[in-house]
């Protein structure tokens, strides 16, 4: 009697899938959005906002009770758009130094760990603010030009309204990398109206040509004003990538703790 014994059948072992994990944390246009309700949703940055918007239309009405002769809209627009822009800046500084004065850092931070991306979103957001507001601001200031003003001469108006609402946009930024470098709202804006308004016009006086290289605010009232676009550009240009790269990289250093 023979007995057979059956094959061993192998039994395959399928690898479990390996669980992906899913990234926790808002999108970057929800953060930037986050960030842009965070700016409006206190006084003092609701304030801003509505001074960079009236200071052009009420500097050109100002303007013109005391003027009393012809007005050329580019120059106007350039000297609105500057104060546009100083106005903007203290809202970017806001932005990031308010966190750190007010100690709402902590919770930023803890909710998105990555500091690079809260920084990217809040330089999005305030160039977005900086936009909107810019351009509201200088589409009043317009106005008031046509309404209020006589013998107005409108020739490179076009180029001074671009030349505003990008400055703006720019300067806001601007305020947010030197908020994130100094850490402190009241330090950041005294140190930088101190420097723009009061140190780079005495360097201009001396300097004018180092002046011409350096100061941000003349850059604004230079390219509105149909003049030379490289060297205000690359002014600006450079304030807004100096400001930012130096906040990230004093960000990403400093203790939340």
């Amino acid at each position: 009697m023979s007995t057979t014994t059956a094959p061993a059948t192998a039994t395959a072992v399928v690898p479990a899938p390996a669980s992906t994990a899913r990234r926790t944390g808002p999108s970057f246009p929800a953060l930037t959005g986050l960030e842009v309700r965070k700016s409006l949703s206190t006084r003092s940055g609701r304030s801003v906002a509505a001074l960079a918007v009236l200071v052009g239309p009420l500097g050109v009405l100002l303007a013109t009770t005391t003027s009393g002769g012809a007005v050329a809209a580019a120059m106007a627009l350039g000297i609105m758009g500057m104060l546009i822009a100083l106005v903007l800046l203290a809202l970017g500084v806001l932005s990031t130094a308010g966190e750190w004065t007010h100690r709402s850092v902590q919770t930023t931070y803890l909710l998105v760990p990555r500091r690079g991306r809260v920084l990217a979103a809040k330089a999005a957001a305030m160039a977005l603010l900086g936009l909107v507001l810019a351009s509201v601001g200088v589409g009043l200031a317009v106005g008031a030009l046509a309404l209020f003003t006589t013998g107005v001469t409108w020739f490179a108006a076009g180029q001074a309204v671009a030349a505003v609402i990008a400055s703006g946009a720019a300067f806001t930024v601007i305020g947010a990398g030197i908020g994130a470098a100094v850490g402190n709202s009241a330090a950041a804006l005294t140190g930088t109206y101190l420097t723009v308004l009061g140190i780079l016009p005495v360097l201009n006086s001396v300097e004018p040509e180092i002046a011409a290289r350096l100061d941000p605010a003349g850059a604004v009232v230079t390219l509105a004003q149909h003049g030379a676009a490289t060297t205000p550009i690359a002014v600006i240009a450079g304030w807004v990538v100096v400001s930012t790269v130096t906040g990230v990289l004093v960000t990403r250093r400093r203790s939340v703790a």
